[in-house]
């Protein structure tokens, strides 16, 4: 029986992608495993592997094409044995019969809320469900599953990424599973956000000829859900200070000249922003109680400070995440955030590197922005924007004196983090940011 290839869910957000490129051609046999086609996301390209092993026999979705629905059918395999020709044949059968741009079904971390459809949808072995998280599965293993009656999230993987594949459902049958569960009562529809002006309102007010049209590509229509969502969902409220760097720039400037040399160059380079994460991540270890996320049944406590980094890249920023900050020397820390960095602006991120994180940092200083309040990336609760360092006189014991300030604005979840929590926060990062030395034991 042919076997549908779908566009698969890349990450836990993903409702669309781009098909990029084809690494295998009709009458091609692939395996379970091999690289099969180049996908892109809004964030990053990365390769498909195959889950059931065949022959390609037809291909229904040309490289190059926009906007292709997570689990709409984009080739057809012919299993072993089968003849080729004849699953071929079948394929505009298969992909009429295949779920329409059937969404991923939302995790706990994805603030957007999913929209309800009107009547409930007929069942279909098509994005198997555990407690809200997507099971991955190839589509002969979901259909050997619904035959069988057998609930296919209860099914241990064995295939790439742990996902479901023929042989695990052969085996549950002969160890003898339970029958599949009741699907979940679908969730009840979002309140819909007032209709913006059309393109054809808003071109109205401009004289034709004046402009040209530049489509929005995924990131940038990504960035403006979020940031939409965001705004409209989470109560932001915010807190400045302002924080002296003349210790900081010093003993920066020490540890950078002391840096060993490994092929050539420094085996380090320590920049203001690395300070600036191993602070923000320090703070969240020492006030633990902002170190949390909102949903709506719980609040997420974290164990570890995993501090997203905005990085601006052609067409939008992404925020990729060093990992447990709060345990990392300041050298790792840089050397980490240049690869992160680099490899962001040829989307080549993996999604683990991206999404999730318990905070972020968006540093606008190196263009001389002096202060701003940045808008917060859900599932975080907090995120704090960092100003250039400049002289500006102060006054210490009763007298005018010249240092170097930074001011920076923490944007908070009140829902998570109430204002006396916010501020205690902000006082950390700053103790740690003006007793640099802190961060080094």
């Amino acid at each position: 029986m042919p076997i549908n290839i779908t566009m698969p869910a890349l990450s836990p957000t993903m409702e669309e992608g781009n098909l990029a490129k084809w690494l295998v051609k009709e009458g091609d046999s692939v395996s379970s495993g091999d690289v099969i086609a180049e996908i892109e996301t809004d964030k990053a390209t990365m390769e498909v592997e195959a889950v059931d092993e065949g022959v390609v026999a037809k291909i229904l979705v040309p490289e190059g094409t926009e906007g292709v629905k997570v689990n709409a059918p984009i080739a057809i395999l012919a299993e072993d044995g089968e003849d080729v020709v004849a699953a071929a044949s079948a394929a505009p059968a298969a992909a009429t019969e295949a779920p329409a741009a059937q969404a991923p079904v939302p995790n706990g971390s994805d603030p957007a809320p999913a929209a309800s459809p009107a009547a409930a949808p007929a069942p279909a072995p098509a994005a198997p469900q555990l407690s809200g998280t997507r099971v991955f599965s190839s589509p002969l293993a979901r259909r050997i599953a619904s035959e069988a009656g057998i609930d296919i999230s209860t099914v241990s993987g064995t295939g790439p990424h742990g996902r479901v594949i023929r042989r695990d459902v052969d085996a549950a049958i002969a160890g003898g599973v339970g029958a599949a569960a009741p699907a979940a009562a679908p969730a009840a529809a979002p309140v819909a956000a007032p209709a913006a002006p059309s393109d054809e309102q808003t071109l109205k007010l401009f004289e034709e000829g004046s402009y040209e049209l530049v489509p929005h590509d995924g990131m940038r229509k990504t960035i403006a859900k979020r940031l939409v969502e965001s705004k409209q969902t989470v109560p932001h409220f915010y807190l400045t200070l302002e924080c002296e760097l003349d210790a900081l720039l010093a003993l920066r400037k020490e540890l950078n000249a002391s840096a060993p040399v490994r092929d050539d160059k420094p085996a380090f380079k320590l920049s203001v922003n690395d300070f600036v994460i191993k602070a923000m991540a320090l703070a969240l270890r020492d006030v633990p109680q902002a170190n949390a996320s909102w949903t709506d049944a719980n609040m997420v406590m974290h164990k570890h400070s995993d501090v997203g980094v905005a990085v601006s890249i052609p067409g939008g920023l992404i925020t990729p995440i060093v990992r447990q900050a709060e345990l990392k020397p300041l050298s790792v820390i840089s050397n980490e955030m240049k690869d992160l960095a680099g490899r962001a602006r040829e989307r080549k991120l993996l999604p683990q590197e991206y999404q999730g994180g318990t905070t972020a940092v968006s540093n606008l200083g190196m263009f001389g922005i002096k202060e701003f309040s940045a808008v917060i990336n859900p599932p975080h609760a907090t995120i704090l924007a960092v100003g250039a360092g400049e002289q500006r006189p102060v006054v210490k014991d009763g007298a005018l004196a010249v240092a170097t300030v930074m001011s920076v604005t923490l944007s908070t979840d009140h829902r998570a983090v109430d204002g006396a929590l916010g501020a205690e926060l902000l006082a950390a990062f700053k103790g740690y940011v003006e007793n640099p030395m802190s961060m080094l034991v």
